[in-house]
């Protein structure tokens, strides 16, 4: 049986979310609860837990700043109230996040996801949680704006304005510009951490797509949605998990 633990400062706020997790996810154990990051790191370390939820906005220790302790123990969910930019922070890495309040079917969706996380260890998401607490404390990331990728016996210096999109490719990531298609040996999980999330979009597990790259959005026979991107034929599907992106549709 999978356990949890729910860390947040406001009881109420926890309550709500141990009843929605147990509507949604009745497996689910929650071992225990915490109104500190203190706390949290306290519990994580008596208890093991396979997940935590974790609020951002606390006093003290803020919910970032316990899951740089934490992020290699066990699988981080963020509970939090912050805007559409954060949002896309998150979604860049390999972690997952629920708005306030916590709606039952992002939550169960949350929960699918980590359902099938657990059969592997927690990821490195510290490069991910450096730029979350920049832009907590109010500082601008440093995200990535060349691309370096080897064109036989020469390096290419690739601007980020250039790029199409991103896409998994094995071992490597496949990087699309209007002109070429390059290869480069960094896995996609590891660029997402590295790039503006305002400047790119993660529309599907293995693709990332450069916002103003974007063209038009339709549906096709089967209800996805596609992303046409400018000034090349390629279009691109978006995933379930990453459909809210495209709310209006």
């Amino acid at each position: 049986m999978p356990t949890a633990i729910i860390v947040d400062d406001e009881a109420p706020m926890r309550a709500q979310l141990h009843r929605h997790l147990k509507n949604v996810w009745p497996q689910l154990a929650i071992v225990a609860e915490a109104s500190s990051g203190v706390e949290a790191i306290e519990l994580v370390t008596r208890h093991k837990p396979d997940i935590i939820f974790l609020d951002i906005r606390m006093p003290g220790l803020s919910g970032i700043e316990t899951a740089k302790v934490l992020y290699n123990q066990c699988h981080i969910v963020f509970v939090t109230a912050y805007d559409q930019y954060a949002v896309q922070a998150f979604d860049q890495g390999a972690i997952d996040y629920l708005l306030k309040p916590v709606d039952d079917e992002r939550l169960r969706l949350t929960c699918e996801r980590l359902n099938a996380r657990l059969q592997s260890q927690p990821e490195n998401i510290e490069a991910l949680l450096k730029n979350l607490l920049q832009f907590e404390e109010g500082q601008t990331p440093n995200y990535l704006r060349w691309i370096q990728a080897s064109v036989g016996n020469s390096l290419r210096m690739i601007s980020t304005q250039e790029i199409l999109f991103f896409r998994a490719d094995d071992k490597y990531t496949r990087v699309q510009t209007e002109k070429a298609e390059f290869l480069i040996r960094k896995p996609l999980k590891e660029l997402a951490l590295e790039l503006d999330p305002q400047e790119f979009w993660r529309i599907h597990r293995g693709i990332l797509v450069r916002v103003d790259a974007i063209s038009e959005v339709t549906r096709d026979y089967r209800g996805r949605q596609i992303v046409h991107v400018r000034n090349h034929p390629e279009h691109l599907e978006v995933s379930r998990n990453h459909s809210h992106l495209f709310q209006q549709m």
